[in-house]
């Protein structure tokens, strides 16, 4: 797997994941189009530590141009593919659902038809502990159906899984699909709590907390994340042959299709989140306290015992060391 498509390579783990990449001499292209969701400003200084490197090259357009993308996989030939492109946030899903059509939908079906034309040797795909929606089965497991997704975020991110699955079925495309818990640290997207929070306490504002603070999360660091989905670049499906439509295994299946948990397998309450940023950054928070939000849900926790007995890693970053490394990475950047 030399020559491999990052789409979202402007983006928190798309740009990580990409400095391994390169790190180990792969060859990355990337794809952003580095749109205004957040701060096209961090998407481009992100990309510009990619740009020093000569095994990088980035292009700059929606995926949800069918032309172009043809185009692009025509052109390059790609070994493998890693889709972390989307329209992310529960919340955003509320208020502007057409962008999740279009992007996390119409774009990656254009990803998976690319795939298909020139075919690629594996195809890797972020999902998200999203899916789990009304699950409440701790710790959640690859293995448990989640059908009962409760936003459109969660449900585009399923319908990723499903279109995969036929595109293994039908095309033999070896496809992983990786749900990632939580993800924070450098670099991180300032539309999440960890930049939202730590933006406001050093500006004297409040925070707000959702469920009056009664959350828990899996709270995984990049470089954990980073980590799993480099060691299964190389780790190509397989069917799995004790699989059975009687008793289907929804983490698995005859053709070459896998999903998995990749998340601390730990689970913080968001008010010792909170507390541990406010000992990192010296300062204590003003907290508004608010309930629930439409969409969200009250915990995660994530199951990664496939992730150990498949590719031998455990994603295990302390918060509060995690929290430090974030931290000092926000004091650097923003001066």
């Amino acid at each position: 797997m030399q020559k491999i498509l990052v789409t979202g390579a402007a983006g928190f783990i798309g740009h990580n994941l990409s400095k391994r990449l390169l790190s180990d001499g792969r060859t990355v292209v990337g794809l952003d189009n580095l749109n205004d969701y957040y701060d096209p400003k961090l998407k481009r200084a992100r990309l510009s530590e990619l740009l020093v490197s000569d095994q990088f090259s980035h292009a700059e357009f929606d995926m949800a141009d069918r032309g172009l993308m043809e185009k692009m996989f025509e052109d390059e030939q790609f070994d493998a593919v890693i889709n972390l492109a989307a329209q992310p946030g529960v919340r955003y899903s509320l208020i502007n659902p057409a962008v999740y059509v279009d992007t996390n939908l119409v774009g990656y079906a254009n990803v998976l038809e690319g795939c298909r034309q020139t075919k690629v040797k594996h195809l890797l795909y972020a999902s998200s502990s999203s899916v789990y929606g009304a699950n409440t089965s701790m710790p959640f497991s690859v293995h448990d159906n989640v059908d009962h997704p409760v936003s459109l975020y969660a449900a585009s991110k399923k319908a990723n899984e499903l279109m995969a699955h036929c595109y293994s079925h039908l095309y033999n495309i070896p496809c992983t699909g990786l749900r990632f818990f939580t993800v924070y640290g450098p670099w991180g997207r300032p539309d999440m709590a960890p930049m939202l929070f730590t933006k406001a306490i050093l500006e004297g504002k409040a925070i707000d907390i959702f469920n009056n603070g009664k959350m828990l999360r899996d709270f995984t660091y990049i470089d954990d994340i980073v980590e799993g989905v480099f060691r299964l670049i190389d780790h190509v499906p397989q069917p799995n042959p004790e699989w059975s439509g009687e008793t289907p295994d929804p983490a698995t299946s005859y053709c070459p299709w896998r999903v998995y948990n990749i998340g601390n397998n730990a689970t913080v309450k968001l008010m010792h989140f909170i507390e541990v940023l406010e000992d990192c950054l010296g300062k204590k928070a003003e907290k508004n306290f608010l309930p629930m939000q439409d969409g969200d849900v009250t915990a995660t926790y994530a199951n990664v015992d496939d992730l150990v007995r498949e590719i031998d890693f455990k994603p295990q970053t302390r918060v509060e060391d995690g929290i430090q490394k974030f931290v000092d990475w926000y004091r650097s950047y923003y001066s």
